[in-house]
């Protein structure tokens, strides 16, 4: 039997629908919201108003595109968490309402846990077990992947993700939102080693960027103080060096993990694995160390509804289904 499913992202500022046959992602249609920029971040209340608009055609776009009437859905997945509440309902309360009336299953699928599966939307993929590093705006992880829907996080962010660390800098060094794309081509023309900025010790497989935030932010004050120029002069190696530095505390901890469990299947995923740096050095630290790397297609680090779509076919598998009465999860847990 022909298993058809119709995923749903919105748990920020990304709309998202996908349709996913047999198990092959058809399409991964993306409405990006550019009033955020004005803001320097996303704004929660925006957010949920856009996704509203939408919703509707995007989903009319993905069905049309893969050329599958609704009649023909198995079930309709959706992002349940983590997230921005207001952003959640609209996705949820869209799926909800058309499994009902299609008389189909419904998936609620885990955003993070979604991002590690992006990994088997195309080839290679990665073998169990595997080691996943999910970085973005909101997360920063080390996860062991059993099986598809058999995940354990061995280290996370304590306090601020590697993300937000990023976009955090671009707005000292007075970069537009989103500032990590940025913080990554100035970089790129910069000197890593121009300026030390110093790491957080965390116990175990865990993470800190608060303190390396508050680093460069003093950093910075300082600078200025003796040359209002210093930021315009030195741009190129302020980002390089705070790029540097952040991966550097990233992959000292995945490297540990690696070694402790005796794993060689490594992957990245998230919003950050779409930055250079972190893609060239996980490849480097393969080479070097004997891994299977495995990087993501950029389609698929930002948020998208292709990975939920893939989540969901294995959750449809498993008969992992979800009862309408289920309400979003801005802080779900694994």
């Amino acid at each position: 039997m022909d298993i058809n499913i119709l995923a749903i992202e919105s748990s920020c500022d990304e709309t998202s629908a996908s349709l996913i046959h047999n198990g092959k992602v058809l399409n991964n249609i993306i409405a990006t919201q550019s009033v955020h920029e004005n803001f320097g971040g996303v704004v929660p209340e925006l957010a949920s108003r856009a996704h509203q608009q939408n919703i509707i055609p995007i989903i009319d776009q993905a069905l049309k595109d893969a050329n599958i009437d609704k009649t023909s859905l198995n079930a309709v997945a959706f992002t349940q968490g983590p997230g921005l509440l207001g952003a959640l309902l609209v996705g949820a309360s869209f799926a909800k309402s058309f499994a009902l009336a299609l008389d189909i299953p419904l998936i609620g699928v885990n955003h993070m846990q979604a991002h590690i599966l992006a990994h088997f939307i195309d080839d290679p993929k990665p073998e169990f077990p595997f080691l996943c590093l999910t970085v973005s705006g909101g997360h920063t992880q080390i996860v062991l992947v059993r099986d598809y829907l058999d995940m354990e996080i061995l280290g996370e962010t304590l306090d601020d993700a590697v993300g937000e660390a990023f976009d955090k800098t671009a707005k000292l060094l007075g970069l537009p939102y989103p500032g990590g794309p940025l913080i990554d081509a100035y970089a790129q023309k910069g000197n890593p080693d121009a300026f030390p900025f110093p790491e957080t010790s965390t116990p175990g497989f865990n993470y800190s960027f608060s303190g390396i935030k508050t680093a460069i932010l003093y950093f910075l004050r300082d600078r200025i103080k003796e040359n209002p120029n210093f930021i315009q002069e030195n741009m190129n190696d302020i980002c390089a060096s705070v790029q540097r530095k952040l991966i550097d505390m990233l992959l000292g901890k995945l490297k540990k993990a690696a070694k402790k469990y005796k794993i060689n299947q490594v992957a990245i995923s998230g919003g950050v694995s779409a930055n250079s740096e972190l893609r060239n050095r996980i490849t480097e630290e393969g080479i070097k160390n004997r891994w299977h790397t495995y990087i993501p297609a950029f389609e698929y680090c930002t948020d998208n509804a292709g990975m939920i779509a893939i989540s969901a076919h294995f959750k449809y598998l498993a008969k992992d289904f979800t009862p309408l009465d289920a309400f979003p999860q801005p802080r779900m847990k694994f």
